[in-house]
């Protein structure tokens, strides 16, 4: 019986902590975590690209989003968005994207060029926002795409 006790308290103990540990997770993504996320987008964009852009565009993907953290790809031959975590965004000219009065898009355009990490500070809302923010994403080109992850500051 108090073996049975114990381990019951033992069990609530753990899931409260485990409860707590997830509340005092920090709320958006570091520059660490932007950087392995983009390291793995850049690996499964190298083994098969049709089946990566499926998982970049896959909300419930937890490799390719992870809170304010996301792949982001557009296509170099039109600079049309392959991924977004913004659908509305999907299939327009990145090039053209201005935030701000900032040429954003036609800027993470100019530095994606192949076997390259570029580093580029944009202002840009965080997902479910319309207020741009300071952020700093990576962005290099694999084949045809040019792609990147941010994290904001």
């Amino acid at each position: 019986m108090i073996g049975g006790i114990l381990t019951s308290a033992f069990t609530a103990g753990a899931v409260l902590l485990g409860a707590a540990a997830a509340a005092a997770a920090p709320q958006f993504g570091s520059p660490a975590e932007a950087r392995a996320m983009f390291d793995r987008a850049v690996a499964a964009l190298k083994a098969d690209e049709t089946a990566a852009l499926a998982a970049f565009n896959d909300k419930s993907n937890k490799d390719f989003h992870d809170r304010d953290l996301y792949v982001f790809c557009f296509n170099i031959s039109d600079g049309k968005y392959t991924a977004h975590v913004n659908p509305a965004l999907m299939g327009t000219d990145i090039r053209n994207l201005k935030i701000l009065g900032e040429p954003v898009g036609a800027n993470v355009y100019a530095v994606a060029k192949e076997g390259t990490v570029a580093t580029l500070d944009f202002n840009f809302p965080r997902p479910g926002t319309t207020e741009p923010v300071p952020k700093e994403a990576y962005i290099t080109r694999v084949g045809n795409e040019g792609c990147g992850v941010g994290y904001y500051k």
